[in-house]
């Protein structure tokens, strides 16, 4: 790890008051980077990523030069910022265009200075409601206060058009593949055929185990519906301003054995009383701090013919990935 990733790291991703001012003031100061080029906004609940990276995807297959940027990261810091898998300043690449992932919410979001030709909507759960609002209309408001006027707003449910249309959109996109729809909402056409967009941890199978950062109860619910077996042993963290008595009431539904474990993030719910709340709904429960030593208990656990379940949050993930690709 380099001095700089270092200090990054060192920085609460979470500060005590959320708001544009310090972004923007740092913006001013190295010369309005962001406005060299137009941008595609991704806000939701969930999918954000792999919408983001997916509308990249059609846009580089039409010829342009595409910056994508998706947070948290996985596999390292390089995985968030990439322009033709290359980590570097989408300014500095002079990009044709840059589709950027907001982190949450959207009105008080660091990403919120692009004033993006395109705002793509992927879904809206409840999820950081002490920050974002206790509903999910209050939550979409949040959300679509990005939309400047004359953008196109791609909608991945419906029943977001009036505020859309509140906030000035010229047009409104309803699609279920939102990353392709924000392709075609910037390129103006139609565009057949597929890409491959994928990103770490979001649903990886390795054997019979399955990584999977779903980290809400939407999250979980779409995860759920996509597992092979119901037999897993899960080994999950969950960040302690989630809803976790629900994640684990679904997640109870592929198996009877639970390994808590934790992140390496100040805002991770402890081993133990992540356990606490799961023996409400498994019949085996054993708490393990160490996220690596919690991994291997679930595959001893698993074995012979079992798999294993990790998910609960990407932090889990990034402090697991070193050990993605290697533990069968």
């Amino acid at each position: 790890m380099t001095g700089q990733t270092a200090w990054i790291e060192s920085l609460s991703p979470w500060p005590e008051e959320f708001g544009l001012g310090r972004m923007r003031a740092l913006l001013t100061e190295l010369g309005e980077p962001q406005r060299p080029y137009p941008a595609i906004h991704v806000v939701g609940t969930n999918g954000k990523s792999t919408a983001t990276r997916r509308a990249a995807a059609f846009l580089a297959r039409e010829g342009l030069a595409v910056g994508a940027y998706t947070s948290p990261h996985v596999s390292g810091w390089s995985e968030r910022i990439q322009v033709d898998g290359e980590d570097v300043d989408f300014a500095a690449a002079e990009v044709d265009v840059a589709v950027v992932e907001a982190g949450l919410g959207g009105r008080l979001d660091a990403t919120n200075v692009l004033d993006a030709r395109v705002v793509v909507l992927t879904n809206v759960s409840l999820d950081h409601t002490d920050v974002l609002g206790d509903s999910r209309e209050q939550i979409a408001r949040e959300k679509l206060a990005v939309v400047t006027p004359g953008a196109t707003v791609v909608l991945g449910e419906p029943e977001w058009e009036h505020l859309a249309r509140e906030r000035g959109a010229a047009r409104i996109v309803r699609a279920e593949d939102v990353g392709r729809a924000a392709a075609e909402a910037f390129l103006g056409r139609e565009l057949g055929g597929e890409v491959e967009a994928s990103l770490p941890g979001r649903l990886d199978f390795s054997g019979d185990d399955v990584f999977a950062g779903a980290h809400n109860p939407a999250g979980v619910d779409w995860l759920v519906a996509r597992l092979p077996r119901n037999d897993y042993v899960v080994c999950a963290a969950i960040l302690a301003d989630k809803d976790a008595r629900s994640m684990l009431g679904t997640l109870a539904g592929v198996g009877s054995s639970f390994v808590a474990t934790q992140t390496e993030t100040e805002r991770t719910l402890a081993a133990d009383e992540l356990a606490q709340l799961a023996r409400e709904f498994f019949a085996d429960v054993e708490s393990v701090p160490d996220a690596t030593t919690a991994l291997d208990c679930a595959l001893e656990r698993a074995r012979p013919g079992g798999g294993v379940l990790v998910t609960g949050s990407l932090y889990l993930l990034r402090d697991l990935f070193g050990r993605l690709e290697t533990v069968r």
